[in-house]
């Protein structure tokens, strides 16, 4: 459904939202550890959640990934997957057909619209504190476990 830098950037920002809550920055190669992503590739998607402010970047011994506390519960899941993504996950044809609409539907056209209505939904209506606190219980996971 999300791309895979979408799937890696939404993982490492609720990562880093919850080590922010522990008033903890953390490293590069921490967040792609934590979340099984290759490091360059979690750079990159760091690098563009940075420019729009979703995170905040410092440099040096003691730098690393955070985002400001009283900011954590203002940023929506939409946010990030907007910022990776764009609108395209709510335009998309479900079978994947260039053109797409309601003058040349695919087969599942009409019934995919209301899954992408509600998707846009949850993800504007989803805070990363409200993920990073389930993290920060033990409801949630980040990984896989092993069986």
């Amino acid at each position: 459904m999300f791309s895979k830098a979408c799937e890696y950037g939404i993982k490492a920002s609720i990562y880093i939202a919850l080590q922010s809550i522990q008033g903890e920055r953390v490293s590069l190669k921490k967040i792609a550890k934590e979340i099984n992503s290759p490091e360059a590739f979690t750079a990159k998607i760091l690098l563009q959640l940075a420019k729009i402010d979703i995170i905040k970047s410092s440099k040096g011994p003691s730098g690393g990934f955070e985002i400001p506390k009283d900011k954590i519960d203002t940023i929506m899941l939409a946010d990030i997957v907007f910022a990776i993504d764009g609108n395209s996950i709510y335009e998309g044809c479900a079978l994947g057909f260039n053109t797409c609409n309601a003058t040349k539907p695919c087969p599942i056209h009409d019934k995919f619209v209301n899954v992408r209505e509600e998707l846009k939904r949850m993800l504007q209506n989803t805070s990363l504190y409200e993920l990073a606190t389930g993290l920060e219980v033990g409801l949630t996971f980040l990984k896989q476990r092993k069986s």
